[in-house]
């Protein structure tokens, strides 16, 4: 089966591209494996709505609870399993995991899973009381669901390191992928002006980007507290705050930046796709993560395919990478840590900064093009075919 076309299912909790990474890296890659001939379908416990997808969707929702409980995927996978090659599994504990696995192994089916970061012991750290829900869940659900997989996928060696420290029973045939996102439109000036012109504040500022879920494991409260401690260095500094408000959290990082003293400083344009998020990029400066976990960070590598120097904490999963190739700074997921990658940053001459913008587009097209993340999929799946 190593030459032909294959019929893929993937099997995730959402489409919807506000949910943020794993969806939208997998949208990418599955437009290169159809645009290469390959059939790629996805299953997932949404209710039905338009999206936008390179292969069918077929919606088993709505579903129940956080959990995604729902009737209708196992008799759907009973019905129709038989006529794809292989499956993929997108993401940890959700209830498409947990029944993909019994009707597969039922069936004699392979599949793999992304795991996509959720096995990181940040979590286990963060909401004690949730992992020890998780600890009574693990070894009839997960622990089933990853020891059965043909491969379990992490998209860093570091992913995979942190995964072990969980859970101690673990049993997973680990492999790494590549991982990232396409190539951005090339016309960045027009994108940036327009950018700009949508918010007319931005005109000659030095824009310093964060563009992700506005959620507490991002750190924007860090960000803030750090961006108002340089923001006397140069009063053209301007903070932009991008991304859907998943918790409710805006306000009080509203609030926050007010008693800070910087809110006339930062602009919270929302969720942003398409031209708006790439004319975000090209009109930045530089682009800043400083999670506390984050498994990979799709971001990251769309900011270095615009040429964009990073500020990441060392709880991105590739900062080993970003450090290795000189391409933006690395520290502490701390707001002191934050404002030693700013500073860094600050004190970069022109030609410094040019080279590293130069780096940051090497650095994408080497190791973080989707493209890589594509091929090794197939060579992936193909090593688990008979």
């Amino acid at each position: 089966m190593s030459g032909q076309h294959l019929k893929l299912l993937r099997i995730i909790s959402s489409v919807k591209p506000e949910n943020g990474g794993p969806i939208n890296a997998a949208r990418e890659i599955d437009k290169v494996l159809v645009q290469d001939g390959h059939r790629v379908d996805v299953l997932t416990l949404d209710a039905d709505f338009a999206v936008d997808y390179p292969g069918t969707v077929h919606f088993m929702g709505p579903s129940r609870f956080g959990y995604g409980l729902n009737a209708n995927i196992r008799q759907w996978l009973e019905q129709h399993a038989r006529h794809y090659d292989f499956f993929i599994i997108n993401g940890l504990w959700q209830y498409h995991g947990f029944v993909a696995r019994q009707v597969l192994n039922k069936l004699g089916r392979p599949y793999i899973v992304y795991t996509h970061g959720m096995l990181d012991p940040w979590f286990k750290h963060a909401y004690p009381l949730k992992h020890l829900k998780k600890w009574l869940y693990w070894p009839w659900g997960e622990y089933r669901v990853l020891r059965d997989a043909k491969r379990v996928v992490f998209t860093s060696e570091e992913e995979k390191i942190r995964a072990r420290e969980s859970f101690w029973l673990y049993r997973a045939n680990e492999t790494i992928t590549a991982y990232g996102t396409a190539s951005p439109p090339s016309d960045d000036a027009r994108l940036a002006q327009a950018f700009v012109n949508d918010h007319p504040e931005l005109k000659g500022k030095r824009v310093i980007l964060f563009l992700s879920r506005i959620h507490e494991k991002k750190g924007c409260d860090q960000l803030l507290q750090a961006f108002a401690q340089v923001a006397g260095q140069d009063e053209r500094l301007h903070l932009v705050m991008a991304g859907p408000d998943q918790g409710g959290w805006v306000q009080a990082l509203k609030t926050q930046a007010l008693d800070l003293g910087v809110a006339h400083r930062v602009t919270w344009p929302g969720m942003l796709q398409g031209e708006a998020k790439w004319g975000a990029f090209y009109a930045a400066e530089v682009f800043c993560l400083p999670s506390h976990q984050e498994n990979f960070g799709v971001v990251v590598a769309e900011a270095l395919a615009c040429g964009k120097p990073v500020l990441i904490s060392n709880k991105v999963n590739i900062w080993r990478e970003i450090e290795k190739d000189a391409v933006g700074f690395v520290s502490e997921d701390t707001a002191a840590g934050a404002v030693q990658n700013l500073q860094r940053w600050l004190r970069l001459d022109l030609p410094g900064y040019g080279q590293m913008s130069g780096r940051a587009q090497a650095c994408f097209a080497e190791r973080f093009h989707i493209r890589r993340g594509a091929q090794r999929l197939l060579e992936i799946v193909r090593e688990c075919l008979p």
